[in-house]
């Protein structure tokens, strides 16, 4: 599956779905964000059950400022509509297998409970 270009006007709609949205937050200018770039591609084609969305920093203001990102590259995992994971940092492709596997991996109910208390 290709990526999804993620912007302040279909962000909720995409991330508050069922299932898992991994989101790159990046810029044109950062070098770590374009080393990152082309494992976050590769994942994406290989996990068609998941939506890989980018969100380019600079012409997205409004969206870096509501989820406080403050260093790029940052990776998001959102799950069933709730924020799992949220790391900066330019990820090499067996960690980001592995937090795939861990997002996969789980507990809904659990997470939905904690969240409400």
């Amino acid at each position: 599956m290709a990526t999804v270009t993620l912007t302040a006007e279909n962000f909720d709609e995409v991330a508050q779905g069922d299932g898992i949205v991994l989101v790159d937050f990046w810029a044109e200018w950062c070098g770590p964000c374009k080393r990152f770039a082309p494992v976050f591609e590769k994942s994406a084609g290989k996990h068609e059950d998941i939506v890989f969305g980018k969100v380019d920093t600079e012409a997205q203001q409004e969206l870096s400022e509501r989820f406080g990102i403050a260093s790029i590259p940052t990776l998001m995992a959102i799950r069933d509509g709730v924020i799992v994971f949220a790391e900066p940092g330019a990820l090499p492709e067996s960690v980001l297998e592995n937090v795939i596997e861990q997002v996969r991996a789980l507990d809904m109910e659990d997470v939905h409970r904690r969240a409400e208390s």
